[in-house]
């Protein structure tokens, strides 16, 4: 299975309806969304749980505290992409 990954500053907004959408719209098995943030918030925005349940989609990530340990496994492997991509040139 793929994952996608979404992030913003705070996951409080962007990436958790980007998430959100994306698991509504995707073959569950083959790809997945989660999301998180550079810097967590404590909680989605309001206005952002309002606007999603409009269209039916609330955000269903995790809790923003649990996310943290995606921000450093994903910092470690995007370093190690870009590695490999400066010297493949």
């Amino acid at each position: 299975m793929n994952t996608v990954f979404f992030a913003c500053v705070h996951n409080a907004g962007r990436s958790q309806m980007a998430a959100a959408f994306f698991n509504a719209l995707a073959d569950s098995a083959r790809a997945r969304a989660v999301s998180a943030g550079t810097q967590p918030g404590a909680r989605v925005h309001p206005e952002v749980q309002a606007v999603m349940a409009e269209v039916g989609e609330a955000p269903k990530g995790k809790p923003l505290e649990r996310v943290r340990h995606i921000r450093d496994e994903v910092r470690s492997r995007v370093a190690d992409l870009l590695a490999r991509e400066a010297w493949s040139r």
